[in-house]
């Protein structure tokens, strides 16, 4: 890409957290509410890991789990994480070597301050290939 794009720039800001000692139950109605598919898991003020609709799926339902399972023991850890700072190329590499779809942020001082999703990434394809285009024509 080499366009200078930084993980900052297209990061959602305001990210859905949920306590480790939630239920899945709890989860999925909050990922409903919502309308996402995910949530990173917290425990104090760290992010400890993710839940994804796919491991409520593959980890919960298909295994016959109960909904009252805490969110911490079917949650995907540990953390591969970004900083605010990161390229957003190197990102998307972070991605997909490690065959995830969602990135949270932490800065420097290991605060989560943001995540970043394909779709967020997907999102830049239409304006780069305009400007693409319109270097073409000059």
């Amino acid at each position: 890409m080499g366009s200078g794009i930084k993980v900052a720039d297209v990061m959602k800001k305001n990210v859905v957290t949920l306590h480790a000692n939630a239920t899945v139950q709890e989860a999925a109605r909050v990922m409903k509410d919502k309308g996402i598919g995910s949530i990173i898991v917290i425990e104090g003020n760290e992010a400890k890991g993710i839940l994804t609709e796919r491991d409520i799926v593959r980890k919960v339902v298909a295994e016959m789990k109960p909904l009252t399972t805490r969110v911490k023991d079917v949650m995907s850890h540990p953390l591969i994480v970004v900083e605010p700072e990161t390229a957003l190329e190197d990102a998307a590499r972070v991605m997909h070597d490690n065959n995830i779809r969602r990135l949270p942020v932490i800065n420097r001082e290991g605060l989560l301050v943001g995540i970043l999703t394909e779709n967020d990434i997907m999102s830049l394809f239409p304006t780069i290939v305009d400007l693409i285009e319109e270097k073409a024509r000059l």
